[in-house]
C-alpha cells in the first residue's frame, strides 16, 4: 500500500526546496563568468582567477558535509533558511568587492551556504513526498540545475560584454533568486518526518528513525554497504561527468582540431537531450522499471567514452560521446543518486549521508581537474579509458550493490529498533 505525502503540497515544496540545485548551478556558472570579468575590472593575476574558483569549489564540498549534518542535528527549516541568507550575503559582498580578499570571501560564503542546502533540501523534498512521487520530485531537481545553466548562460550572452555591470548583474540574478527562495521556505514548515523522529529520540522510543542518529552507525550494518556504494557511485561517475564538462570546449580545440566556437555548437544538442531525459526519468523514478532503465543508462555512460578511445577525437565523435553521456546520465548518475540515497538511510542520518557523498564527489572532482591539462599530455586515449575505467568501476559497484537493494526504507523506519530496546529493557516503540 502507498503512503501518503507528508506534506499537503509536495510539489511546492519540491520546488522551493529543490531550487537549491537551481542556485548551485547558477552559482558555479554565474562566478565563473564573473571571474573572467574581475580578471580585468579589478586587476587579478592568473593564479588569484584560480585561487578564487577553486576556493568556490572545495567551499562547496566542504558546505555539504556541514550542511548536512546540521540538518539532521538541528532540523531541515532553520538550515535551509540560514542557507539563502548566507548567499545573499554572499553575493552582495561579491558586487560590492573591491578587491581579491573580498572576492575569496564571498566565493567562501557561497560556495559554503550552497552546498550546506542541498542535502538538506533534498531530504525536505524526500521527507514531503509519498512513496508514488519520491523519486519524481526528486529528480525534478535534476531538472532545475540544467534551467539554471541555460538561464545563466542566456543572461551572460546578454550582459557578459557590459564590464563590472554585466558581472553584477550575472551575480545580483543569483542573490534575487535566493531571496525568492528565502520568502517561499518561510511557508514550508519543518519536516514531519525529521519532528517525530526528533521526539522519539527525547522520549527514548526504540525506533530505528529516532536511534539511528550517530554518524558512526553509517559505518555500520545495514548502512556501511550503500553508503560506500553510493560514495564511490557518485565519486567515480561525477569525475567523468565534471571532468568533460569542464574541460570540453579545451579537450575538443587542443586535442580534436575544432574552433571555440563549433565547441560551443557542439554542446547545443546536450541540453535538450538532458531536459528530456531528466522528464522521463521523473517519469519511471517511482516505479518498478528504474533499474532497468539503470542499467540502460549505464551501457551509455560507457559506451560514450569508449567512442573516443576507439574511433579517436573530432567533432563528430565528441558530439557522439556528449549525446549519449547526457541521455545516459539522465538515468544512471546524480538522479539515481539522490533517490537511493534518500531510500536507504532512515532520518536522522539521511541528509549527513547525502552531504557526506556530495561532498567527496565534490574534493575528488576538484582533485582530478587540478591534475587534467597534465593527464592529456599523455594522449586523448589514454586520457578517455581513463575516464572509461571511473565509469566502469562507479557504475558497477552500484548495479552490484542496488540490484538487491533497490527499495525504499521509509515505511519501515517506525518500526522498533531491536538493539536499542535490547539496550534499554522498558523502553517500547
Amino acid at each position: 500500500m502507498a503512503s501518503r505525502p507528508l506534506h499537503s503540497r509536495p510539489w511546492w515544496v519540491a520546488t522551493v526546496s529543490g531550487m537549491a540545485s537551481y542556485i548551485d548551478s547558477a552559482a558555479i556558472t554565474g562566478f565563473s563568468t564573473s571571474l573572467v570579468i574581475f580578471r580585468t575590472e579589478l586587476g587579478l593575476q592568473e593564479w588569484q582567477v584560480g585561487a578564487a574558483a577553486a576556493t568556490l569549489t572545495l567551499s562547496v564540498a566542504v558546505g555539504a558535509a556541514v550542511g548536512g549534518r546540521l540538518g539532521d542535528r538541528f532540523g531541515r527549516r532553520p538550515v535551509f533558511t540560514v542557507t539563502m541568507i548566507l548567499i545573499i550575503a554572499a553575493i552582495i559582498a561579491l558586487i560590492l568587492a573591491p578587491s581579491f580578499e573580498v572576492v575569496v570571501v564571498g566565493a567562501i560564503l557561497l560556495g559554503f551556504a550552497t552546498g550546506a542546502d542541498l542535502p538538506v533540501s533534498l531530504a525536505t523534498i524526500a521527507e514531503a513526498a509519498s512513496d508514488d512521487n519520491r523519486g519524481r520530485l526528486l529528480g525534478f531537481s535534476n531538472l532545475l540545475w540544467v534551467v539554471g545553466v541555460v538561464m545563466n548562460t542566456l543572461l551572460a550572452s546578454v550582459v557578459g560584454d557590459w564590464g563590472h555591470l554585466g558581472a553584477q548583474v550575472l551575480l545580483g540574478h543569483i542573490g534575487l533568486v535566493a531571496l525568492l527562495v528565502l520568502l517561499g521556505r518561510l511557508t514550508i514548515p519543518e519536516s514531519a518526518t525529521w519532528s517525530l523522529a526528533r521526539n522519539e529520540r527525547r522520549l527514548g522510543i526504540a525506533t530505528i528513525r529516532a536511534d539511528r542518529a550517530r554518524i558512526t552507525d553509517l559505518m555500520r550494518s545495514p548502512y556501511a554497504v550503500p553508503f560506500f556504494t553510493l560514495m564511490a557511485f557518485y565519486s567515480l561517475t561525477n569525475l567523468v561527468a565534471n571532468t568533460t564538462g569542464q574541460f570540453g570546449t579545451y579537450i575538443l580545440v587542443t586535442y580534436g582540431g575544432a574552433t571555440v566556437g563549433q565547441a560551443a555548437l557542439a554542446s547545443l544538442p546536450v541540453v535538450p537531450l538532458a531536459v528530456l531525459g531528466y522528464l522521463w526519468f521523473m517519469k519511471i523514478a517511482d516505479g518498478s522499471r528504474r533499474f532497468l532503465y539503470f542499467q540502460v543508462g549505464a551501457a551509455l555512460m560507457i559506451v560514450s567514452k569508449l567512442i573516443v578511445v576507439v574511433a579517436g577525437l573530432d567533432l563528430v565523435t565528441y558530439v557522439a560521446s556528449a549525446v549519449l553521456a547526457a541521455l545516459g546520465g539522465a538515468f544512471a548518475f546524480e538522479g539515481i543518486m539522490k533517490v537511493w540515497t534518500q531510500e536507504s538511510f532512515p532520518t536522522l542520518l539521511r541528509s549527513t549521508a547525502q552531504g557526506a557523498i556530495i561532498s567527496v564527489g565534490r574534493f575528488t572532482a576538484a582533485g582530478l581537474a587540478a591534475i587534467t591539462p597534465l593527464l592529456l599530455q599523455s594522449g586523448v586515449t589514454v586520457f578517455y579509458l581513463l575516464l572509461t575505467a571511473f565509469n566502469v568501476a562507479g557504475l558497477g559497484v552500484a548495479w552490484v550493490v542496488f540490484r538487491r537493494r533497490n527499495a525504499p526504507v521509509f515505511d519501515t523506519e517506525a518500526s522498533a529498533d531491536p538493539e536499542a530496546a535490547t539496550a534499554t529493557p522498558g523502553v517500547a516503540a
